[in-house]
């Protein structure tokens, strides 16, 4: 099968179940490794919540 003929499959389904269809798409595209800085932020801000916690939407004033 082409990739041609893939996407014309995909111009055939209905409106209904194109979430459907993207969700299991999705879990065929390979994720990208996360960089070394984007860790490290990871690792920052879950270090931050363990010492300080989180604040609760409701608690900010958006306006």
């Amino acid at each position: 099968m082409s990739r041609e003929v893939l996407k014309d499959l995909i111009d055939m389904i209905s409106d209904n179940d194109i979430d459907t269809i993207f969700k299991v798409l999705i879990r065929f595209v390979p994720e990208d490794a996360p960089l070394p800085d984007e860790v490290e932020a990871i690792e920052k801000a879950n270090r931050s919540i363990v010492k300080e916690g989180t604040v609760s939407h409701d608690a900010i004033d958006w306006d």
